[in-house]
């Protein structure tokens, strides 16, 4: 599967992020979302039949850190699927204090 965007994974730059966000299967119970540009902002994990976003920033030595990045006040927001859209949606509204509520 070709992806239309190059993934990058390290720190995002401080300003808006480019969507919509963009979904990249890893395997059946994983899917690493990145903005238009590819930057790495987290992944949506399958927890208990529940699909989970955990946000992923990076330090300033590039190392990963699990529940920070430009998403995380989103970290465990819940999706019933991996559907690009709706996450797009969700994630970004929310940054842009809409509600994220929805599943």
């Amino acid at each position: 599967m070709t992806s239309p965007f190059t993934p990058t994974f390290g720190p995002v730059p401080p300003s808006p992020l480019a969507g919509p966000l963009q979904l990249l299967p890893v395997n059946a119970e994983v899917v690493a979302v990145h903005t238009a540009t590819g930057a790495h902002v987290g992944s949506l994990k399958k927890v208990g039949g529940v699909w989970k976003f955990k946000a992923m920033g990076y330090g300033a030595d590039g190392g990963m850190e699990p529940g920070h990045g430009p998403l995380t006040d989103q970290h465990n927001m819940a999706f019933a699927t991996p559907d690009a859209t709706e996450v797009s949606a969700r994630l970004l509204g929310a940054l842009a204090g809409e509600s994220g509520a929805g599943f």
